[in-house]
């Protein structure tokens, strides 16, 4: 409903905008550069290292009648204001377009729609279709809910929140295997057990190994969201619906 009446709030890769790119002589305060960007005015600009602690990279957002260069103009000045003394270079200023952003976008959904058509493949080769079916449905089950809530929260749907879905429907799969296997174990074990009962008796044996591989993986992800800042903080929040509606 949310993802049909609201829609995702798609990042800069995929809507397009300007990447800043700025050396330092010493390693930058991330930190201080993001607010001071906030304060200035620029809305949903990512800030993050790339290569080395000494060079920044910013993306701001595709803003109506706005020169690429201004913007470049703008955010070093910005930057001038939480230098320290430690003036930054600025290395290049690019314009990723919108239809690079819709390249990424579909790339992004072909990507999603190959993992579900191998993963319908492997279950149909390893069981059977039947459960191959049932299983992507209930897979898809959690892609769905965390889509859902970036959906209604309109959090930044980033590239890394995309490899946060793909991880989590991997991990469902993982999940879904080894419920299967004692599905199959118990149909030819037992055979006084009705389909429900089989299913049954497959999810209570195997949800304490489902609940400690979860929450073990679950403590790390909770490391990211609480001190992985800004950069991984969809990621992480992301992983943590996935693995949390998995269980």
């Amino acid at each position: 409903f949310f993802l049909a009446t609201k829609g995702l709030h798609l990042s800069v890769e995929f809507t397009g905008g300007t990447l800043v790119e700025v050396g330092y002589t010493q390693s930058a305060d991330i930190e201080k550069i993001r607010k001071q960007l906030d304060a200035d005015g620029f809305v949903d600009t990512q800030v993050q290292n790339f290569g080395s602690s000494r060079d920044v990279l910013i993306r701001v957002p595709l803003a109506k009648d706005t020169e690429t260069a201004k913007v470049g103009e703008r955010v070093m000045a910005s930057l001038a204001k939480v230098s320290g003394g430690d003036t930054p270079t600025l290395k290049r200023v690019e314009f990723v377009g919108p239809q690079v952003g819709k390249e990424l976008a579909s790339d992004g959904a072909m990507a999603l729609l190959l993992v579900v058509i191998g993963i319908v493949i492997y279950l149909a080769i390893r069981f059977e279709w039947r459960f191959a079916v049932s299983a992507i449905i209930a897979n898809l089950h959690d892609v769905v809910i965390i889509l859902g809530f970036f959906a209604l929260f309109q959090w930044e749907f980033s590239l890394p929140v995309l490899a946060a879905v793909l991880a989590v429907l991997g991990y469902s799969v993982n999940e879904s295997v080894v419920v299967f296997d004692r599905v199959r174990e118990t149909f030819k074990k037992k055979r006084g057990m009705n389909t429900p009962q089989v299913l049954d008796h497959a999810i209570t044996s195997t949800i304490s190994r489902t609940i400690i591989t979860h929450g073990c993986t679950q403590m790390m992800v909770t490391s990211m969201l609480i001190f992985g800042g800004p950069a991984l903080h969809y990621f992480a929040l992301a992983l943590t619906i996935g693995i949390l509606f998995g269980i």
